[in-house]
């Protein structure tokens, strides 16, 4: 599901570099098959030694072997000799990477959280099967086909292998809902679900266009001009590309959104591979090439977002506002494998058009995953200057002759620190424990009301009448046994609030009135929009 971004989820987040999506260098249609051959079919030589190895474990060996399981224990760890960003996907894996950049698979339409090994819905997709059956955000699924479905099993991949499957496949969910002491029983027949790369785009201010951009994907670049044009159609005159905690995904996607905003001949992106240098130049076709424009990052910005904010830094078309960007260089193919699995393989390193590698270091495989920790640690965080560039780096110039560096991200031409005005230790607590799932609790109780509000400003403001942090202070004292600290209340109230109101906003005004709240604030949007 989205979350909103907030400083403290280190660990959480360090965890997701595994993970992070990016860099994938062709679609579906031009991928490469490579076929897993055997002794049987190709006669391989008998001095191959992984085969020799793995047929002398399968027929000598004292005990019996998944002899699959190894060559998939092999594959990966050969790969991890490489570099963090060439990986082997089982088929299951696999499919859900391909389902999130092909903008769609077949599931009831619900995006959830776990909360106390629960599942609980956070928001229901438009039109999908959940939506036409009436499920809502804030239900908690308790049995799927009759099975109790909570408890430790319950885990983000063990919720979406349940939950998705086959077009036309039914799905029983039971759901507990605040309010009605007896379990309801839907029956879902799964359907085709599309998966958005786009947050959020709306009018920020009159004249400005905003959009938040969360991957890369097949069908990205259609959706993003869409955004463009019906924001121009609204008076937007320049606008604000929000990329942050975008991990990248196609490099086509990328390079189509760059060229809306560069002029013909202007070099967007070039790769360096084993067959050389391959340039991408605008074309000259783009619609919006002379519209002022900004761009926001941060450290979770990566691959494709930093293509797309280096072209724009080294053409000196956008101003780039943030922090410092994940650095990854690096692009991968994919490979498809016997068995329906597949090998990402790093096959080039991407360039920006001033003619630097972002790639940071990574033969130290510790200190390439703790890299995001240690500027949290370090302070860079909230000081720059606590980022000091390899004095033996090579310097490289924009077309205005401006002075950027490669070797680990994109260096933003406006900082803006991570801390917050009203951060303390209470509201982490409260933030950490109770705030999201009392924005369901809330909404539960209090729906009838809220949803007679047709105006996301308006919610905001009853929100706020209604002393929202004192309530939240309230429930997590009574549930969660956080003893209410009224001295630190007072000081984070406005961001408290904030956080809440954008909460359960969602629940009626979905992502776009989720982002206006969270973006009212933002000192990173603040900045773009030059306050």
């Amino acid at each position: 599901m989205k979350k909103f971004t907030f400083i403290y989820p280190i660990l959480l987040a360090i965890a997701a570099i595994i993970g992070i999506q990016i860099g994938i260098h062709l679609t579906n249609s031009q991928r490469q098959k490579l076929d897993l051959i055997n002794n049987d079919t190709m006669g391989i030589s008998p001095n191959d030694k992984i085969s020799t190895l793995l047929d002398l474990i399968n027929t000598q060996y004292v005990d019996t072997v998944n002899t699959d399981s190894l060559t998939d224990s092999a594959i990966s760890a050969m790969l991890a000799e490489l570099d963090p960003h060439s990986v082997y996907l089982q088929a299951s894996d696999l499919q859900m990477a391909d389902d999130d950049l092909e903008g769609s698979f077949s599931g009831v339409g619900v995006q959830f959280n776990i909360e106390e090994d629960t599942v609980v819905i956070s928001n229901v997709i438009s039109g999908g099967p959940a939506d036409k059956m009436g499920i809502r955000a804030g239900d908690r699924i308790v049995t799927v086909d009759g099975k109790n479905f909570t408890g430790k099993i319950i885990t983000n991949d063990y919720v979406i292998k349940k939950l998705r499957g086959k077009k036309g496949s039914k799905v029983k969910l039971g759901i507990r809902r605040n309010g009605n002491q007896n379990l309801i029983s839907f029956a879902l027949t799964r359907n085709d679900i599309s998966v958005s790369s786009i947050d959020a785009s709306y009018m920020i201010v009159p004249g400005t266009g905003y959009v938040r951009v969360n991957k890369f994907g097949e069908n990205t670049y259609t959706e993003f001009k869409q955004c463009l044009d019906n924001l121009r159609k609204q008076g937007a005159k320049k606008y604000i590309i929000d990329l942050r905690d975008n991990g990248g995904g196609y490099l086509e996607s990328a390079t189509r959104m760059i060229n809306e905003f560069l002029k013909k001949g202007q070099l967007i992106v070039y790769t360096k591979g084993r067959d050389g240098r391959e340039n991408t130049f605008a074309d000259g076709t783009g619609s919006y090439q002379k519209e002022p424009l900004t761009i926001l990052i941060n450290e979770w910005s990566a691959s494709a977002s930093e293509i797309f904010a280096g072209a724009m830094q080294d053409n000196d078309r956008a101003t780039i506002i943030g922090r410092r960007s994940f650095g990854k260089g690096l692009v991968q193919q994919q490979f498809n494998l016997s068995e329906n699995s597949a090998v990402r393989l790093t096959v080039a390193r991407y360039y920006t058009p001033s003619g630097r590698c972002i790639q940071k270091p990574y033969k130290d495989e510790s200190k390439y995953t703790d890299e995001i920790m240690s500027r949290y640690l370090n302070g860079e965080m909230d000081d720059p200057t606590k980022y000091h560039h390899d004095k033996n780096e090579k310097t490289y110039k924009t077309i205005k002759g401006r002075t950027v560096y490669g070797g680990g991200g994109i260096t933003p031409d406006k900082f803006i620190g991570i801390k917050l005005k009203g951060t303390n230790s209470y509201y982490q607590q409260l933030y950490d424990v109770a705030l999201y799932d009392f924005s369901f609790f809330y909404t539960d109780h209090n729906r009838s009301v809220l949803a007679k509000i047709k105006d996301r400003k308006a919610m905001e403001d009853y929100l706020n009448s209604q002393h929202i942090e004192v309530l939240l202070a309230q429930y997590a004292q009574r549930k969660n046994k956080i003893r209410i600290n009224p001295y630190m209340l007072a000081q984070s109230k406005d961001l408290i609030r904030n956080k809440l109101n954008a909460c359960i906003i969602r629940n009626f005004f979905g992502d776009n009135g989720f982002f206006a709240t969270l973006n009212e604030d933002d000192p990173t949007v603040a900045a773009a929009m030059g306050k």
